[in-house]
């Protein structure tokens, strides 16, 4: 049982130190013209373009069979052109397009016009093709409570969870065995050759990290600039990177419950964290014996509450949802908040179909469920808030088809410098992956955001932090300090209770958010 280790973040006095300029590309290679790029912007990226790549379904055989990666554009417009920025928002599962969108304008604008910032949709993802789906409306309302006090709870979990894996190796058994970590990473160093580029920028958020981590230990020859935010721990992959991320989690629900707290005269939910914490409790315990709206359960609750230790712009949201369902009687705004963010969670069937896949073939998973019960409950008494949730969401796992990779040992000592983004109360990737990916990668400048949970925290309002990244983007100067952490950034205000009635949040976060993976 792997708890979640103490937080190392207190940083000697920072030395900005910097790295000599490494030289701009030159033109791309005339294998570029295998792209044929074409107008796909939106109204919030009117630059976007969109292209196809076909890679080989099985590096291992280029001749083989083929697959097709949606990719997505924004060019560069500045004379000095430091080549492919390429991006990728996590899962596994998560699109990359639209991302590409974002990181171009949400960057200063002289920086974002030295690069093609390029997203991607990997292997199995939205776009790319073939995408999976392996068994449509698995998340549909009403699920079984995810907390098995009864032997007919844990059954039906464990029958959901089976005939997930089962469907998936029916519908895709020629593709499973190629869905991976390892996979993706070979296509995005696909995606580099096409683009006629020697060497790849590359921006990762989430599990988009180990996408980067894994890149930069196959083709450390190749990586030119590395940037890593909100880190993958790669030792606990992937089981106990699970574990790690219920006490992380159960975290940050109880900072959201002292924030309601604070703003008891809004709330009314009471002054003491406990109390509000333990009508939360009760509202869950209320919704698995009657679901509002026939829609919102147990299991439901939870989906909504999940985004909450991702983002804390959610806060506002879903407190007055529950002061709602609480004081007021009225469960009509936790349906609504559950339509808005319940989802945001497990970003649809595709995403949730590719995430399984490559977390179930990443690596060896304990083969007994008894395993997975008995630690789990051991979790749950110190952690209870996403200890089950996080269980079920993983368990296909525990039977899934065809053998697993061995975890990359991503230790490098032959690279550039990376920079490196970790929030200390980060849930979804805890603090401690950000240090030991610190240590793993040598001349890695790791910046931390003090008493910051959000995740995924760069182009995200904190000009702190945003300081740092373009700098590094625009010559390649990372912070030097002293201690585990090279520069400290104090983390964004807590949001406040909303003023206005509103259907979302509107913010750089926010929107953030709502691009990068959903479990990591």
């Amino acid at each position: 049982m792997r708890k979640r280790a103490a937080v190392l973040c207190a940083a000697a006095t920072v030395v900005a130190g910097s790295i000599t300029a490494l030289p701009a590309q030159g033109a791309p290679a005339a294998s570029a013209a295998r792209l044929a790029w074409t107008a796909c912007g939106t109204g919030d990226y009117p630059t976007l373009q969109c292209a196809s790549l076909k890679v080989p379904l099985d590096h291992a055989r280029p001749t083989g069979r083929q697959i097709t990666l949606a990719l997505s554009r924004v060019e560069h417009t500045a004379k000095t052109f430091q080549g492919p920025l390429l991006v990728n928002p996590g899962g596994p599962g998560g699109s990359g397009l639209t991302l590409a969108g974002f990181v171009s304008s949400a960057l200063p604008r002289s920086v974002a016009a030295q690069y093609d910032v390029i997203g991607f949709d990997p292997r199995g993802v939205g776009r790319s093709s073939p995408a999976l789906d392996c068994a449509p409306g698995h998340f549909k309302a009403v699920r079984p409570d995810t907390v098995p006090t009864t032997a007919a709870l844990e059954q039906a979990n464990l029958t959901r969870a089976k005939s997930f894996a089962v469907d998936c190796a029916r519908k895709y058994a020629d593709v499973l065995p190629y869905i991976d970590t390892v996979n993706a990473v070979r296509d995005m160093d696909s995606i580099r050759a096409a683009l006629g580029a020697p060497g790849l920028n590359y921006f990762g958020y989430s599990y988009g990290t180990y996408l980067g981590a894994v890149y930069a230990k196959l083709y450390p020859q190749r990586v030119r600039r590395l940037v890593l935010d909100s880190i993958v721990d790669p030792v606990g992959i992937w089981y106990s990177d699970n574990l790690g991320q219920d006490y992380a989690f159960n975290d940050r629900h109880r900072a959201l419950m002292a924030w309601i707290a604070r703003y008891d005269s809004t709330y009314h939910l009471g002054k003491d964290p406990a109390k509000v914490e333990a009508e939360w409790y009760a509202m869950r315990a209320a919704l698995a014996k009657k679901p509002a709206g026939g829609t919102v359960g147990a299991s439901e609750l939870e989906d909504t509450f999940v985004p909450g230790g991702y983002y804390n712009g959610y806060w506002p949201y879903l407190a007055e949802a529950f002061a709602a369902y609480v004081r007021d009687k009225n469960a009509d705004p936790l349906v609504e908040t559950y339509e808005n963010f319940g989802a945001v969670d497990h970003a649809g069937d595709n995403g949730y179909s590719v995430y399984t896949a490559v977390q179930c073939r990443d690596t060896a998973w304990p083969g007994s469920w008894n395993q997975w019960h008995t630690e789990t409950w051991e979790v749950y008494g110190k952690a209870p808030f996403f200890a089950w949730n996080n269980a079920w969401y993983n368990a296909p796992c525990a039977f899934w088809p065809g053998a697993q990779r061995r975890p990359v040992d991503v230790a490098n000592a032959k690279l550039p410098p990376a920079l490196l983004f970790q929030a200390t109360a980060d849930a979804a990737t805890p603090y401690p992956g950000g240090a030991t990916v610190h240590r793993l990668l040598a001349r890695s400048s790791l910046v931390v955001e003090q008493g910051g949970g959000n995740h995924g925290i760069s182009l995200s309002g904190n000009a702190c932090l945003d300081r740092y990244l373009s700098a590094y983007l625009t010559d390649g100067r990372v912070p030097r300090g002293t201690g585990v952490a090279d520069a400290v950034c104090a983390k964004s205000p807590d949001p406040k209770p909303l003023t206005a009635k509103a259907a979302s949040p509107s913010s750089p976060g926010s929107t953030l958010h709502k691009l990068l993976g959903f479990r990591r």
